[in-house]
């Protein structure tokens, strides 16, 4: 079971994220945000139907993505509260992609690298790819929005104030996560703080940012313990499954 969970966490962080950022399709502030960002949350969609469809399977009780996305509540989801945020601006936006893909890009590899489990390696194969793009989209943007004028570097500032506090539970084991990496399954979670500081550290450099010291830490996500927001976009979500169960389409 914990092995089930452990990978759902990684699902729910996949597919919470995607389905923000599709919240920008048509609402970008340019022609080719509007394509690119769709991209980006396909690929995290993608990778959380695999991840949905394995964690059923490890379960062994008969659910699959579907009964895994749109039939669990609010509390019942294990993703951090990083990915969940509100899209506010499109500083924000960026910032909480660079954040999440800094860190999973290197986990993929580690995955890649280590994990005894096929599935999970056939998943960082094409998602390490994937999370390449997002950082080099994503951080050209903290970069020109950071290097830019004073209303686009006061909203980048902003950003990284707001959401840098929710960057440490990324690096954090649940009971769950630790047990699946003591079975060979997932790596360890802090493995990847030191890539993830390096990465941003360049990024922010570039883009005339301070990377934040010490302050407080948020969490709880992976315990089922969100922002009021996540109920909102769950309930947006999951409306047409829940008011036709089992309807073949």
């Amino acid at each position: 079971m914990a092995v089930f969970e452990a990978v759902l966490e990684l699902a729910d962080d996949h597919l919470v994220l995607g389905h923000r950022i599709s919240e920008w399709c048509g609402h970008a502030p340019m022609l080719e945000e509007d394509l690119a960002m769709p991209n980006m949350a396909l690929d995290l969609i993608g990778s959380a139907r695999t991840l949905y469809a394995h964690a059923g399977a490890l379960e062994g009780q008969g659910r699959g993505e579907d009964e895994l996305a749109y039939l669990r509540g609010e509390r019942e989801y294990r993703n951090c509260l990083l990915v969940e945020r509100p899209n506010e601006d499109f500083a924000h936006t960026m910032l909480r992609s660079l954040y999440f893909a800094a860190f999973m890009r290197p986990y993929w590899l580690a995955v890649l690298a280590q994990s005894n489990d096929e599935v999970l390696r056939g998943v960082a194969g094409k998602a390490e790819k994937e999370m390449a793009y997002h950082i080099r989209h994503a951080g050209e943007w903290v970069v020109r929005l950071g290097d830019g004028t004073e209303e686009s570097g006061a909203r980048m500032r902003a950003a990284v104030e707001a959401l840098h506090l929710y960057t440490e539970e990324l690096f954090e084991s649940s009971d769950v996560a630790a047990a699946a990496e003591a079975a060979g399954l997932l790596p360890e979670r802090a493995q990847m703080r030191a890539p993830w500081q390096a990465m941003i550290a360049e990024i922010f450099e570039q883009a005339l940012l301070a990377v934040p010291q010490g302050g407080p830490v948020l969490r709880g996500g992976r315990q089922g313990l969100h922002g009021e927001g996540l109920g909102h976009m769950l309930a947006e979500m999951q409306v047409l499954h829940r008011a036709h169960p089992g309807a073949r389409w």
